[in-house]
């Protein structure tokens, strides 16, 4: 029997892992029974309009946890300050640590190019830590990997310097409700703040189950260019016919600057 993947997804803020990825975490926890550990470099407390940071960072933390358990996974939050993230050596160096403590196979993360500066530090953070686990010397009070782990950049839609490369993509409509859910635990995200940035919070409505229509509307715009953008390459994994008809897709760039997909750990990591 073999073993389950570990996988660590580092995003820059809560939310953003099952923004960008889901439908992906969502499988390797039903379908592989992989250890999923989730962390959110910054603490939030800088996205909202009314509620203060302390107030932020306690309750972000709290949505993370209710995210993670929607799927089984650790759901955790840094307490780097949101808006301030930067790709500095000490904030390397923790990357590292965290790595080779998990001992990840597969680690998910942003691009370093991004309108976001923090998801711009995280991905840079995580390129520049992805050969030094390696490497003794570097943050030697945790034992080195002997080998990078894989990692794939999540899902974006920038064009500049460089679009993302699709090498894996997934349709993730069985696992939109999981996503949902998860989405959903970040209330003061999803039906506070980002309506608020949209100039659409009017349009939330107060009944609960009301809610919960209202965010698959507001996720379906938010992400149906995906299908489109990634068309082709869901025609080559799906065929002609299914492929044309996808909505919900998650795609996925592999990193240079760590270990690739080899056949051994595309069958571990990738069967799907």
């Amino acid at each position: 029997m073999s073993i389950p993947p570990r996988i660590l997804l580092l995003g820059a803020h809560p939310d953003d892992a099952e923004y960008h990825a889901g439908g992906l975490l969502t499988r390797y926890r039903k379908e592989l029974d992989a250890t999923v550990k989730l962390i959110s470099m910054t603490d939030g407390a800088a996205g909202h309009h009314e509620r203060s940071s302390a107030e932020l960072k306690e309750l972000r933390q709290r949505e993370s946890a209710h995210a993670g358990a929607v799927i089984g996974a650790e759901y955790i939050n840094w307490d780097l300050p949101d808006a301030h993230l930067e790709a500095t050596i000490e904030n390397r160096d923790r990357v590292i640590r965290e790595i080779r403590a998990f001992r990840p196979d597969l680690v998910l993360t942003h691009r370093s190019c991004d309108y976001h500066p923090d998801h711009r530090a995280v991905g840079q953070l995580t390129q520049d830590a992805s050969y030094l686990v390696t490497v003794p010397k570097v943050v030697p009070e945790v034992p080195p990997l002997f080998e990078d782990p894989v990692i794939l950049h999540m899902t974006d839609l920038f064009t500049r310097p460089a679009p993302l490369r699709p090498d894996l993509i997934l349709d993730i409509e069985p696992q939109l409700a999981s996503v949902m859910d998860m989405l959903a635990c970040h209330r003061s995200q999803v039906f506070e703040w980002l309506p608020y940035e949209n100039g659409i919070l009017d349009q939330v409505p107060e009944e609960e189950e009301a809610k919960l229509d209202w965010l698959g509307h507001w996720f379906h715009d938010q992400v149906a260019e995906r299908a489109d953008r990634f068309r082709e390459a869901l025609v080559t994994k799906y065929g002609e016919e299914k492929g044309q008809c996808v909505t919900y897709c998650e795609a996925f760039e592999i990193s240079e600057y760590a270990a690739q997909l080899d056949d051994e750990k595309r069958a571990k990591l990738w069967p799907f």
